[in-house]
């Protein structure tokens, strides 16, 4: 995915916690420059008040929506809309919908259709449908372990008491995670069986949008595959000072015959 991209940062309040939006905001600006801003939600109720702070300090542009009728959720329809009109003014170039809520499966799907790039960021609860209709699908419990680690880390620097939270809980490194890492690095590789990572990680993306190293406790996709003793890594010198690129391969198994 670019990291360039133009975006459309929709964000559904009903469904996301107001904590690390900070975090948040950084996370997304790995990816292009959020040019909207727009959260929504019934600011007249009371459990969206938290919000209010956050919203300056980030600039984001509050939408008000309120409940019409019971048991009918208005926030989720002005998102689509507003996201529609956003695409057809073509000032955007991808949208990051924020939420844990499956009724956006269909919008990321026809944003898509578009020709637009789609990131979503919820929590693990968000139902596979949605997951699966965006190009890359981030868990918010993701970017709180990394506040977490970093506020740590700056006050043992200070010197100051450090208050000890809760160790965060990763995803264990499945066979099934092993054989996704390993068929793309086949998929992507040379005669030789060499594969570029940039490439495989790339692909692991388009297979799994909610795949990341971070959630099995790697910053990184190198030191993931390399804790797994599946795979042969390689780090090739370029013609240009200073960049090397990494490049994988399946270990040849025991017993297996070629």
């Amino acid at each position: 995915m670019e990291n360039n991209l133009k975006l459309a940062v929709l964000i559904d309040a009903d469904n996301i916690p107001s904590t690390h939006v900070k975090e948040m905001m950084e996370e997304i600006a790995k990816y292009g420059n959020p040019t909207i801003k727009r959260i929504y939600g019934d600011w007249t109720k009371p459990h969206v008040g938290r919000w209010k702070n956050i919203l300056l300090e980030n600039a984001i542009t509050p939408i008000q929506q309120y409940a019409y009728t019971t048991g009918k959720n208005a926030t989720d329809s002005a998102m689509i809309i507003d996201a529609m009109d956003i695409l057809y003014t073509g000032k955007v170039t991808g949208f990051c919908i924020v939420s844990s809520d499956s009724d956006f499966t269909r919008l990321a799907t026809r944003l898509r259709e578009a020709g637009m790039a789609v990131i979503g960021i919820g929590e693990k609860k968000t139902p596979d449908p949605f997951i699966v209709s965006c190009d890359k699908f981030i868990y918010i419990e993701i970017l709180k372990n990394q506040s977490d680690e970093e506020e740590e880390d700056a006050a043992e620097a200070s010197g100051k008491q450090v208050t000890k939270k809760p160790k965060p809980t990763f995803d264990k490194v499945t066979p099934k995670v092993i054989r996704l890492i390993a068929s793309s690095i086949s998929d992507a590789a040379d005669e030789d069986g060499w594969a570029f990572l940039g490439d495989v990680g790339n692909l692991i993306q388009k297979k799994q949008p909610n795949f990341d190293a971070r959630n099995y406790g790697f910053q990184k996709l190198t030191p993931l595959i390399n804790s797994i003793g599946r795979f042969e890594i390689e780090t090739r010198e370029t013609s240009r000072r200073n960049l090397k690129l990494i490049y994988v391969k399946n270990k040849e198994r025991k017993g297996r015959k070629r």
